[in-house]
């Protein structure tokens, strides 16, 4: 999994925000599995995005979407972009928690079911 970790000031973060909504690069077409959107505690004009892809392929090419110069400006203005891979990740999980999904997961298979 990789995730592209895009930085940059807004002047406006509702205007910024409405931009982004607008999704002038496609994420969905374009891999993002999930998004995540933060602010910093001490700087609101400062955001940060997060955005989640399979490749780093796919991360590669939302990159290049950005450096297009016909993506909106109050999307791409002061942009600092790095793609990181993730190589660990920790969820605290309950064993019956696992074992009910384990449970399922077999379910499914067993019936023949696409879960």
């Amino acid at each position: 999994m990789y995730i592209m970790r895009i930085e940059h000031p807004v002047a406006d973060y509702d205007r910024w925000k409405a931009a982004f909504d607008s999704d002038p690069i496609g994420r969905e077409r374009s891999g993002v599995r999930r998004y995540r959107v933060m602010r910093a505690k001490d700087d609101p004009s400062h955001v940060m995005v997060d955005l989640e892809f399979d490749s780093v392929s796919e991360a590669e090419a939302v990159r290049a979407a950005l450096e297009d110069p016909t993506t909106p400006l109050e999307v791409t203005h002061g942009l600092r972009v790095r793609i990181n891979e993730v190589v660990e990740r920790w969820r605290p999980r309950s064993i019956n928690t696992s074992l009910r999904r384990l449970a399922y997961s077999l379910e499914c298979v067993e019936g023949e079911l696409f879960c």
